[in-house]
């Protein structure tokens, strides 16, 4: 009787690699003679409420803080403490997509127009640009968009902490100035705490009108507005009309 074959053992599923964001994109361009070479990222394209952030970074090759890493990635401590280690070795620049822009423009135009922006703003004039996304955008320079770029290359994934930085301090402070919507939490993002706070108090200057659940409340306020209003001059002209 032939021997059996033994079955050929199931193993666990391989782990997916852990990606970390690397230098060799702006190496390559570097050992071509090409610098300044600027990475630029944004935080703020999802909420509710409050600015895109845009944030540009040139860092020194020499320089370059350990633990750089996607922001999103990062817990608020570490992203505060390499804030200052890439405010302190690097050119740093932001710039800011107002709610009105992006409720004029919409979202994605606003925060290409906010990248710009940040690179212009730069005290050195880059020569060539990495940006997260699919989409290149218009800085006057050589530009490469790299998808997932913020986890990937070293100079985005540094602008990324910068936006994110940069934009949760902000939101923090409208949080003061607009209490009970709990924005220094959940910084303007669709949570449920937001979403009942927008339908408890309603929309504040901060809100983005473009965007459905604000649109939602503002259509709803003023339903009941015209209704007050309409309500006694229906009464009025009761009065005064021949039945």
């Amino acid at each position: 009787m032939p021997p059996r074959k033994a079955k050929a053992s199931q193993g666990l599923p391989l782990k997916e690699p852990v990606l970390r964001p690397t230098f060799r994109r702006e190496r390559r361009w570097l050992t071509q003679g090409v610098w300044p070479i600027a990475g630029c990222d944004e935080a703020g394209r999802g909420p509710l409420a409050g600015p895109v952030v845009a944030a540009a970074v040139v860092l020194d090759p020499t320089r370059i803080p350990r633990g750089l890493n996607d922001s999103k990635k990062l817990d608020a401590e570490a992203r505060e403490k390499l804030y200052a280690k890439i405010c302190a070795s690097a050119e740093v620049a932001v710039a800011f997509g107002s709610t009105d822009r992006i409720d004029r423009d919409n979202i994605l135009r606003a925060s290409l127009w906010a990248l710009a922006r940040a690179v212009k703003a730069l005290p050195v004039r880059p020569k060539m640009v990495f940006v997260d996304g699919n989409m290149k955008i218009d800085c006057g320079c050589d530009c490469e968009a790299v998808v997932s770029g913020d986890a990937l290359v070293m100079s985005i994934a540094a602008a990324s902490i910068v936006a994110k930085v940069t934009r949760d301090r902000l939101m923090a402070r409208v949080g003061l100035a607009h209490p009970g919507y709990g924005f220094e939490r959940h910084m303007g993002y669709s949570v449920p705490e937001h979403a009942a706070a927008l339908q408890k108090l309603g929309p504040t200057i901060h809100h983005r009108k473009s965007f459905a659940p604000v649109a939602a409340k503002l259509a709803a306020l003023n339903a009941d507005l015209n209704a007050d209003l309409g309500a006694p001059s229906d009464a009025i002209a009761s009065t005064l009309l021949p039945l």
